[in-house]
């Protein structure tokens, strides 16, 4: 079984920063390359905020992500998310997801999600 927690959101100004970490358990986690960040905010449907996927050397992010949000494959088992310039749009509970395949990362249909983490942005 694998399992992934999510780590470091929390409250934080308008223009401040939050890193993110997703930690990955269990042996079959070995297996799959990919790993991404998604996030939901309250009454919105889920969006894709980026990717990465080491043996490809593939990196994706939103345009809300680009020039703020830096993802990064730290480990085998650890994906980090440095956000900055937070803004309060960008409140949302923030979810770590992995698969073997990166196609299937960004379209957010990964087979391994964990259970988020929540950022919010104050005015």
């Amino acid at each position: 079984q694998v399992q992934l927690v999510e780590s470091g959101g929390g409250l934080v100004q308008t223009g401040g920063s939050l890193r993110l970490s997703c930690t990955a358990s269990g042996r079959p986690f070995s297996l799959f390359d990919a790993m991404g960040w998604f996030r939901q905010a309250p009454g919105k449907d889920r969006e894709f905020v980026a990717a990465v996927s080491t043996n490809e050397g593939k990196i994706n992010y939103s345009d809300s992500a680009k020039g703020r949000f830096t993802i990064a494959r730290d480990s085998a088992r650890t994906m980090t998310l440095q956000m900055n310039n937070l803004q309060p749009e960008d409140t949302a509970k923030y979810f770590c997801t992995a698969d073997e395949l990166f196609r299937t990362v960004l379209i957010g249909t990964a087979d391994y999600w964990g259970k988020g983490t929540l950022v919010t942005v104050s005015d």
